[in-house]
């Protein structure tokens, strides 16, 4: 059976095929945490996150693939719409649900993106429009726990904030596509959709600190060690230098988003 490339992914750009009904994508020394937290979490009733089936000889990872619209930059008007990021929102929240009673202490995870303050609920931490499956505009399913780890799931919501809300320069949001929005407006609608109650969402803005640095952190760490998909991915979405320009925007903008959240 041939295998179709699938578009999206940074650090596995061009690695992701799809095999009649299996996706076949690099595995990492963390893929057998994954795939038992992505059990965990399906048989504690979730169905939206893939399937795993195993790794493969060649050291691939196979997992069922999922149908649906996976929207790649520049993102299609309708996924950025309030109805797709209250979506996302909650689907975030089953997972964290379903999540509660699978224990990752005994196991490895990829640190990353992870949450600086630590925690006990595996939390996908890369929650952005390319790695959810959408139907008729609505998110069903979440792709990509290659950075899962453990964290608090408030952690979780800023960093899906910080990509879907986004939380980015005016630069950059207009040069990955995103068109005008009330960001401040969309933040509260993550919050809402998510179900945080009011310490919860001053927890948000703290944590969307975290988020902001931690990517930065991480971006940096990349450029050290030279991994060339990352790298070229990085100098054609902006190079490090947006990293200054979002955390600048943040800082100026802070303010607003309190207002709107609280």
């Amino acid at each position: 059976m041939s295998e179709q490339q699938l578009d999206g992914g940074i650090a596995n750009a061009g690695q992701v095929v799809r095999v009649g009904p299996h996706v076949l994508r690099p595995s990492s020394p963390h893929s057998g945490s994954i795939h038992a937290f992505l059990r965990a979490v399906k048989d504690a009733g979730f169905d939206g996150a893939p399937t795993p089936v195993g790794i493969d000889k060649d050291g691939r990872e196979r997992l069922v693939f999922i149908d649906g619209d996976v929207p790649v930059a520049p993102y299609p008007d309708w996924s950025q719409s309030d109805t797709a990021l209250a979506s996302i929102a909650r689907l975030l929240r089953g997972l964290h649900d379903a999540a509660r009673e699978f224990d990752p202490q005994s196991l490895t995870w990829n640190d990353s993106l992870a949450d600086p303050a630590g925690g006990t609920i595996v939390c996908h931490n890369d929650v952005e429009l390319s790695n959810v499956v959408f139907r008729d505009g609505i998110a069903v399913a979440l792709l990509d726990f290659e950075f899962a780890a453990p964290g608090r799931p408030v952690y979780d919501v800023a960093q899906l904030a910080r990509l879907c809300v986004p939380i980015e320069d005016d630069f950059d949001q207009d040069r990955i596509g995103w068109l005008p929005a009330d960001r401040p407006a969309r933040l509260r609608l993550v919050a809402d959709a998510y179900g945080l109650d009011r310490d919860g969402r001053a927890e948000l803005l703290t944590a969307i600190n975290d988020a902001v640095a931690r990517i930065e952190a991480a971006a940096r760490r990349t450029i050290d060690a030279g991994g060339p998909n990352t790298v070229a991915m990085l100098n054609r979405t902006g190079g490090i230098e947006k990293y200054d320009r979002r955390r600048r925007w943040w800082t100026a903008h802070h303010d607003q988003f309190a207002k709107a959240l609280l």
